[in-house]
């Protein structure tokens, strides 16, 4: 498993289509994108952000009820690309055994950084799927692990045109 960590969600300026960006926690600095839906991309920004709701989203009740049920997200994992769909597990620790859950990865994203469990990506499918894109100077100087739920629009533009460079028509099926 490759260790990574949660870059950014931004969106595809072409299809208006979120995007989650994770990134190689060491390594080749890979990352592999994820086209998800704007609820879910929602629920992960809202998270990055701190921002509270006045009533428990889905993914906070989630947290909630792991939490009264003592039981831990020891990690997730996006396990695997099929017919174009992603994969992902989120991993629980409960009575001293792991316990895998099929998950979207979107929302064990969502419930991973509610909980602050770690984020992995199988190796075959980093191999197999993950992508260099360019770093900004200013997103390396402003490494303080939160990603960019947003941003300017110019860099987002020039991001995205090397992102599109790269991707095959198959990543765009869902």
């Amino acid at each position: 498993m490759v260790e990574v960590r949660l870059r950014a969600v931004r969106v595809d300026l072409q299809s208006n289509t979120p995007v989650l960006l994770l990134q190689e926690s060491e390594g080749l600095g890979r990352t592999l994108p994820i086209f998800i839906g704007a609820p879910e991309a929602t629920a992960i920004a809202f998270a990055l952000q701190g921002m509270d709701t006045p009533r428990p989203m889905t993914h906070d009740l989630i947290r909630d009820l792991l939490e009264a049920l003592d039981t831990d997200v020891v990690r997730v994992v996006v396990t695997e690309l099929r017919t174009s769909t992603y994969y992902a597990e989120i991993v629980l620790l409960q009575g001293g055994r792991e316990v895998p859950v099929s998950s979207r990865p979107s929302d064990a994203v969502a419930v991973a950084v509610r909980t602050g469990a770690p984020l992995f990506v199988a190796d075959d499918l980093m191999d197999a799927e993950g992508i260099m894109l360019a770093v900004d100077e200013e997103d390396e100087e402003s490494e303080d692990d939160a990603p960019d739920a947003e941003g300017n629009p110019e860099e987002i533009v020039g991001e995205f045109r090397s992102f599109l460079d790269s991707i095959r028509p198959e990543d765009f099926s869902s």
